[in-house]
Order: C-alpha cells, then sequence, then structure tokens
C-alpha cells in the first residue's frame, strides 16, 4: 500500500517522465525511418511514373545483358565504352517497359502465356532467329530444338553429381533462351500499344478533300520580297521582351534531362626532355642486344616496354602497325633501324626485319591427332598411320578409326595474326605454311603428334618476321608530380572563376567553356576516366561558381579542375541559354513590322516593287498548298507563302505575308484547277497517306509519354 501511495502522489512526475520516454522511442525511430529513407533514396538510380529502380536491380539488369553479350559473342569481357553502352541501352529498355506498360495496364493490354507459346511455336519473331535453336539446313528457328533442350536442362538440373562445367554451359544457355523470351514478351506488348494507337488514326471526308485539293490545285504568281536583311540599321531589343518572347515559346526549350554549363582546364602530362633522352638511351642498349647473334627477341622485347609483343610466325605487314608496315620495304633482311621517333603516336621504334618470304595466305589441310599414350606409343602410332596413308588408305577413313573427322579445312592468315599464340600453335602453323600442296607430314606438339596433310595453298603475299619495339614516350614521376604540383598550386592561388580565368593563360593554362552539358554524356570534354568530375558537377550540392578539386582522368595522363557556371534542373532551358536565339526572334518580330508597314502604303503590285530593299520580282510556278515554296533569292523554304497563294483568285493583289526570310507581297498569274472528281483509287491512296502521316507522327508519343511519367534518370550519380 505504501508503494501505492508513492506512485499516487508522484503520478503527475511519471506520466511525464513515460511521455518523455515515449517520445525519445517515436523520435529515435523517426530519425531512423528518416535515415532509412534517406540511404535508399541514394539508392535510387531512376524513376518511371513512381516507380523506382535502386543502383542493385539496374546492375542485376546490365549484368543479365551483359552476359547475354558474352554469350552470343563468346567475349570474355567488355571494355569501359562497351559497358557504358550496355548501360544506356538497359536504362533505355527499362524506361520503354515502364512506360508502355503503364499505358497497357490502363487499356487492358495484356500479353498471355498462350500468346507467347503460340510465337515460339510460329517461329517468325526476328529474335528467334537469333538464338541457336536453329534448323541446320534452313537456319529457321526450331522449337522441337527448344523443347528438347528445356527438357534436358530440368533433368541435368534436378541430378546431383552432373558434369560443372556442362551444367555451366547449360545454364548460360537457359539464361540467354529466358532473357530472349521476355525482351519478346515486351517487344509484342509494345506492337499491340502501337498498332492500338495506329488505328485511332481514322481519315475524315474533310481532311480527304482538302488534302485532294492541296495537292492538285496550282497557281502561277509574281512575287516581291522585303528581306528582313534590307534593314541595316540595329534592332533595339528591351530586356522585358526577352521574358515575354520567352514565355511565348517556351515549349520549344523543354529538356528531359538536367543540364550544366561549366567552365574547365584540361592539363595533358606529356614527357619532359629528360624523359625522352632517358627513354633513348633505353632503347639504345636494346638495339645493341638485338643485334645479338643469339638474341632473344621475345624476352628483349618483353624487357623493353613496347606495346608491340614479339611474334615468331611470318605476318603480311597489315598485321603490324601502320607505321611499321610503312618501313618494312625500306629495311634490308638482317637489318634494322632505329630508334628513331614516330611523331604520330610519340612512340620510340626499332624494326628489325629476321625474314622475309613469299607465303600462302590460305592453307587448305587435313589432319589426325596422335594422343595415344606416352611419346614412344603417339610415335609408334603415327609412323603406322603414315605408312598406311602412303599405301593408300583413304585419309578420312584412318581418322575415324581414331574417332576424327579428317576433314578438310581451311586456314588464314586473318586466323592467327595478332592472336597469342604458345609454341605449339606457333609450331603447327609453321609447319603448315611450308609444306608442299599434296604432302603429309608429321608435327610434334608436346606429347602429342599431328599428321598433316596440306590439300591446297592460295593467295601467296609477301610475309615478314619482325622483331618491333614500340615504346611510348611516357612521362616519369617525377614529371607527373612536377605537372600536378604547379597546376596544384595555380588552382590554390586563385579561388575564384574570374581569377583563374585571368590569370590562366599567363601561367600556361587554357579556360575552355562547355554550355549545354547533359547529365547523360558520360564525360567532359571527350576525356575517359572523368566519372568523379562528371559527378561533383552534377551533384545537387554543388553551387553555381563552386570550383572542384583536381582530378586525374584520361589514362592517367589529364589533369582536370571543372567550374560550375550554371545549373539547371527544371524541364527547360534557361532564359539566359537561349538568349541568343530570342534576341534573333524579337528583332524579326521587329524588322517585320517595319517591313509590313512599308508595304501597307502600297495599293498594287507595281507600288511594291519601287520599296527600298526589295529584291527582283520572281515568277513562281505552280504553287499548291501542300508543298511549301523554296526561294533561291533568299535561300529559305516559306510555308506561309504557299497557304497565301493558295487561299488567292486568279489576278488578286495580296501583300503583308510575313514569311521566315521576310515581307512578301505577290499577284495571281495563272490557275490550273483539277475539278475532276477523285475515283476510288485515287481516295484510298490519300486514306494510306494520312494514316501513315498520321502513325510516323504518332511514334513521338515516346516522348509524350516520358513527360507523362516524369522519368528521372539518376545514373550520373553513380557512373
Amino acid at each position: 500500500m505504501a508503494t501505492l501511495q508513492k506512485i499516487r502522489n508522484r503520478g503527475a512526475l511519471l506520466i511525464l517522465f513515460v511521455g518523455l520516454a515515449l517520445f525519445a522511442f517515436i523520435a529515435e525511430e523517426g530519425v531512423r525511418s528518416l535515415s532509412s529513407t534517406r540511404a535508399e533514396s541514394h539508392q535510387r538510380i531512376g524513376e518511371v511514373f513512381g516507380k523506382s529502380i535502386n543502383i542493385q536491380e539496374y546492375n542485376q539488369l546490365v549484368e543479365e545483358y551483359v552476359d547475354v553479350i558474352k554469350f552470343s559473342s563468346g567475349s570474355e569481357n567488355l571494355t569501359e565504352e562497351q559497358m557504358q553502352q550496355v548501360r544506356d541501352q538497359v536504362w533505355n529498355t527499362f524506361v520503354q517497359n515502364q512506360l508502355i506498360e503503364h499505358e497497357a495496364e490502363i487499356l487492358g493490354l495484356t500479353v498471355t502465356d498462350a500468346e507467347m507459346q503460340e510465337i515460339i511455336k510460329n517461329g517468325q519473331n526476328p529474335m528467334l532467329a537469333q538464338t541457336p535453336f536453329r534448323n541446320q539446313q534452313t537456319g529457321a528457328f526450331d522449337v522441337e530444338q527448344l523443347n528438347q533442350f528445356l527438357t534436358q536442362y530440368k533433368a541435368l538440373k534436378d541430378q546431383p553429381g552432373q558434369n560443372g562445367e556442362a551444367l555451366a554451359y547449360y545454364k548460360q544457355l537457359y539464361n540467354f533462351w529466358t532473357f530472349v523470351e521476355k525482351n519478346i514478351r515486351q517487344q509484342t506488348l509494345a506492337s499491340k500499344y502501337q498498332k492500338l494507337l495506329a488505328k485511332t488514326f481514322i481519315p475524315n471526308p474533310v481532311n480527304i478533300l482538302n488534302l485532294y485539293k492541296g495537292s492538285s490545285n496550282e497557281k502561277d504568281v509574281v512575287l516581291a520580297t522585303l528581306p528582313y536583311s534590307s534593314i541595316k540599321d540595329e534592332v533595339k531589343v528591351e530586356e522585358n521582351e526577352f521574358k515575354t518572347k520567352y514565355n511565348e515559346m517556351k515549349e520549344l526549350f523543354r529538356i528531359s534531362d538536367p543540364m550544366r554549363d561549366i567552365k574547365f582546364i584540361d592539363v595533358a602530362i606529356t614527357a619532359s626532355k629528360a624523359d625522352r633522352d632517358e627513354i633513348t638511351a633505353e632503347l639504345e642498349e636494346v638495339a645493341q642486344q638485338m643485334q645479338a647473334e643469339d638474341a632473344d627477341y621475345a624476352n628483349i622485347i618483353r624487357k623493353s616496354g613496347s606495346t608491340v609483343s614479339f611474334n615468331a610466325l611470318p605476318v603480311r605487314p597489315s598485321a603490324l602497325p601502320n607505321d611499321i608496315a610503312k618501313e618494312l620495304d625500306s629495311i634490308a633482311v638482317g637489318t634494322q633501324k632505329g630508334p628513331y621517333l614516330n611523331v604520330a603516336d610519340n612512340t620510340q621504334n626499332i624494326i628489325r626485319v629476321l625474314s622475309k618470304a613469299s607465303m600462302p595466305d590460305s592453307v587448305q589441310f587435313r589432319q589426325i591427332g596422335v594422343f595415344v599414350g606416352d611419346e614412344a606409343a603417339n610415335k609408334k602410332t603415327a609412323d603406322s598411320i603414315m605408312t598406311a596413308l602412303n599405301a593408300g588408305v583413304p585419309f578420312d577413313s584412318i581418322a575415324r578409326k581414331y574417332n576424327q573427322t579428317g576433314e578438310e579445312t581451311w586456314i588464314t592468315s586473318a586466323q592467327y595474326e595478332g592472336a597469342v599464340l604458345d609454341e605449339n600453335n606457333q609450331k603447327f602453323i609453321t609447319a603448315l605454311c611450308a609444306q608442299a600442296a599434296g604432302t603429309t607430314q608429321q608435327v610434334k606438339l608436346g606429347n602429342g603428334i599431328a599428321i598433316l596433310r596440306v590439300i591446297e595453298r592460295k593467295n601467296f603475299v609477301d610475309k615478314y618476321t619482325v622483331a618491333v619495339v614500340k615504346r611510348p614516350n611516357d612521362f616519369s614521376n617525377d614529371t607527373f608530380n612536377k605537372t600536378y604540383n604547379d597546376f596544384s598550386q595555380f588552382v590554390a592561388t586563385y579561388k575564384t572563376i574570374e581569377e583563374i580565368e585571368a590569370n590562366a593563360m599567363k601561367s600556361g593554362y587554357m579556360v575552355q567553356e562547355r554550355k549545354n552539358l547533359f547529365s547523360t554524356e558520360h564525360n567532359i570534354a571527350g576525356l575517359s576516366s572523368t566519372r568523379d568530375a562528371f559527378r561533383w558537377t552534377f551533384n545537387e550540392d554543388t553551387k553555381v561558381g563552386e570550383i572542384s578539386e583536381i582530378y586525374t582522368c584520361g589514362n592517367n595522363d589529364h589533369l582536370l579542375i571543372v567550374m560550375l557556371t550554371s545549373k539547371n534542373d527544371e524541364r527547360f532551358r534557361s532564359l539566359e541559354s537561349v538568349r541568343d536565339f530570342l534576341k534573333d526572334e524579337i528583332e524579326r518580330d521587329k524588322k517585320a513590322t517595319m517591313l509590313l508597314e512599308k508595304m501597307d502604303a502600297c495599293n498594287d503590285f507595281a507600288a511594291v516593287t519601287k520599296l527600298q530593299g526589295i529584291l527582283p520580282v520572281d515568277t513562281i510556278h505552280h504553287v499548291t498548298f501542300n508543298a511549301p515554296v523554296f526561294l533561291q533569292s533568299v535561300g529559305s523554304s516559306e510555308p506561309a507563302l504557299s497557304g497565301a497563294v493558295s487561299k488567292a483568285a486568279k489576278g488578286q493583289f495580296v501583300k503583308g505575308v510575313k514569311g521566315n526570310a521576310g515581307i512578301f507581297a505577290f499577284q495571281v498569274t495563272g490557275e490550273e484547277n483539277n475539278s475532276a472528281e477523285m475515283d476510288d483509287v485515287t481516295k484510298q491512296n490519300i486514306k494510306v497517306q494520312i494514316v501513315n502521316q498520321a502513325v510516323r507522327a504518332s511514334t513521338r508519343y515516346t516522348q509524350e509519354l516520358m513527360e507523362k511519367g516524369n522519368v528521372k534518370d539518376n545514373r550520373y550519380l553513380f557512373y
């Protein structure tokens, strides 16, 4: 009871304490929730119709596409440029699919499993032809091969202890097929939407009649042109007129991605004279080593820092760098040139011609590989095969005995030139190229033996065995450090954009400018590896007037600073960015008003031709409503003139037509009206024409959907 009384006596204080504790708990959870929301928002790579995709989901789509490329092309790795193209393609595909799926859901459009089965069974979709499931004779997609593969894959996957390599290949092929299937479904849905959209364009009788008359009714006119260029005095534009004109034309300035204006300094790091002298001294020593009778060219060239590896095989000049190939004819066999400077690629070079011979570019051959046991057993078997071949036993029958085909095969220079070949492959190709047609020989390859029969040799060309050293004039660490320190000192001294611009030239730097840099461009100044600089440029926290840190970019041979001069995250270009365009438009409008006033005082065509600044009279034939008149005298297409002429009667004088290049007056001198009624064929052709025009125009629906879907692309924050 005493305890209970204490609680009662301190009730108000206890309630306050509990309330504060509860508030603290709620606040803590709120902070956690807010932090979680912020963390999640920082992971969003984009958004369409309010549906976001995070970096993990996007990367998964990218990896899926990369795996398909690797599987279908056989390549192991993609370059950074190729990866960027893949990322762009994946993003564009994602956006397109989200836009279509959103509209399709509203309309009730779907692609059912039954439809997919019918598409696959039919086999006519172009993507199906890109799969391995094709008829060997016709090359057409074969659904039976697909079904057979799917059955085999399921059985292989469900059985433990299967061959790991085989299962991995089947898994890759299955992933490739699911990618194709998914894309066919998406394409089919998009096709349904487009067809539905196209069916909404129905030509009406008035439209058909107007188009018929607009192309068949022709008029001839005499034309007087008062060009805007006839006003030589400067036209003054008031500041308030810019905003008025901007608002009037604002839709023309719509943009879909964030945009920045920047200034930047790009410093290319180049080798100093001391660096070049040091490289030359090193290569003079390499040149002496290459002249030794027992020179190990592969080892010497590898240690020299050459970008061209040694290839012991004779190759065509085209397999070598162009500048090296051009020197071959001037260097005798057994001699060398260099070291010398090639200015075009800034390299020091040494060329030693080891041999030159006329050799076949293509060789047709058969082979039997002998790998039956140890070296002695292989030799015994190979000798036995050679005895049988020399006795006239058919080559393919012996090959089949050893589970080989022995089929005739062509090998060309292009198949091995430039490839990295091991010793056995080099030995194999050397033997083939040197062997006479119609002969058979044994070639020892490791522990095994290849029995080669050359059938035919074609296209004899000059081939060279060449030892090449191509060493870039790279800068040293000392040169890099000096260039960096000098630039760093410059940036530290001048802390504003204005100061940098004022002092850059005398310090040996050049300030460059880039306006209208969009977030989808991926790099700055055309340099590679500018991801960090690009991300800084578009970061929402970067303020106009700020100067970035120094970035190392390119192939670690460029230094870059970026200065942000303008940022635009809106959906329209800023007034300042289109100021020059607006000024031209306003000046043209004012000139048009001045010229219209001059022409308004004229009561007939003759009076117009006497105005100051008027161009010589033109005679224009066959003017129709549907075809804009192009005037050679002012180099301009004038749709307004075509419309005015089509409305005028024969003999009528019309003045004050405002066009793109000037103000026009004309008099109709002739008219030809096709009063014949349309026949059914003409009417049908016009209907098709109207629908085709409308459908072509409707292909711009994606841009409209992107505006409607409020597409946000934040990839520049991640890549």
